[in-house]
């Protein structure tokens, strides 16, 4: 199954994840998803596991037209001529000429001139043939309307925390209104166990609601909000290590969720957001030094 982007470009609504991935477990989970079926892959340089992810679709016997990379640059490399470089490192570990899908990791409001300027580097490797299609991660509607006022290109696609505790239906409008493609980062809850943000948070995929619908149709927790996504026109990009989950994962293309099923997972939203607040500045985490290899 394919999403059209709004530059024509064709990209698989399904994809692994390797947030978390230990870069000594990512070839491995890479290798394991394209010979399961996926063809998108997303990392990010902040992941520190591009160089594996590389590896792993070269380990596949795939060819490289075969498969669709996205990854992010983070913010220490924000600006014109810095993010040029980013998009070098990036290939360079990645090893390869073109990235399918390159998008900034954070809006970092704090210092938003820079990442004007970085999205339109963007632009430039986009025209320059370098990259198939970009686009912006995290980002709110104020963002994106602070962002279209001083760049030319809209971005083909908004990655966000989505689940069903934490839809952000504002922000899916908001990308729905600009030809934007939402792309659901956490989108079976996993940010629930997200490092440094509260202890006392329910798991997504324990929940009652959850569970009734996945026993009418067989199937797991997991692949019914994954259905989920996709029957409501995003993208998805789980993560996981464990090769029977990465296949379980993509087993979800042999059942179809009712319209009432998918209004009860929609009435699951909280409006709580598990993972950083994007309008909150992190300096610590924003200067981290993205290595040259």
């Amino acid at each position: 199954m394919h999403l059209t982007l709004n530059n024509g470009v064709a990209m698989p609504a399904l994809g692994l994840g390797v947030f978390q991935s230990p870069p000594e477990q990512t070839t491995a989970a890479v290798e394991a998803a394209l010979a399961t079926g996926y063809r998108l892959i997303d990392t990010a340089a902040a992941y520190g596991n591009e160089r594996e992810v590389g590896d792993g679709i070269r380990g596949s016997g795939l060819d490289r037209s075969e498969v669709f990379i996205e990854t992010k640059i983070w913010v220490s490399d924000y600006g014109y001529d810095q993010t040029r470089h980013a998009w070098k490192k990036a290939a360079g570990k990645l090893g390869v000429d073109q990235l399918d899908l390159l998008i900034l990791h954070q809006p970092a409001p704090d210092r938003f001139e820079k990442t004007i300027a970085a999205y339109q580097a963007l632009e430039a490797l986009l025209a320059d043939g370098r990259v198939r299609a970009i686009g912006v991660s995290n980002f709110m509607p104020h963002h994106l309307d602070k962002l279209l006022a001083s760049t030319d290109i809209v971005p083909a696609v908004n990655q966000i925390e989505l689940h069903p505790y934490f839809t952000q239906r504002d922000v899916q409008a908001a990308d729905a209104r600009h030809g934007i493609l939402t792309q659901a980062w956490s989108p079976i809850g996993g940010i629930t166990f997200y490092p440094g943000w509260g202890e006392e948070r329910r798991n997504v995929m324990e929940d009652p609601a959850i569970a009734a619908v996945g026993h009418a149709h067989g199937k797991s927790p997991a692949q019914v909000m994954l259905r989920w996504h996709l029957q409501q026109g995003r993208s998805a990009i789980p993560k996981s290590t464990n090769p029977a989950r990465i296949a379980e994962n993509f087993d979800i293309f042999d059942f179809e969720l009712t319209p009432d099923e998918l209004a009860a997972i929609d009435a699951l939203d909280t409006g709580v957001r598990n993972g950083p607040d994007p309008d909150v500045a992190r300096e610590e985490r924003f200067a981290m030094v993205i290595p040259e290899a």
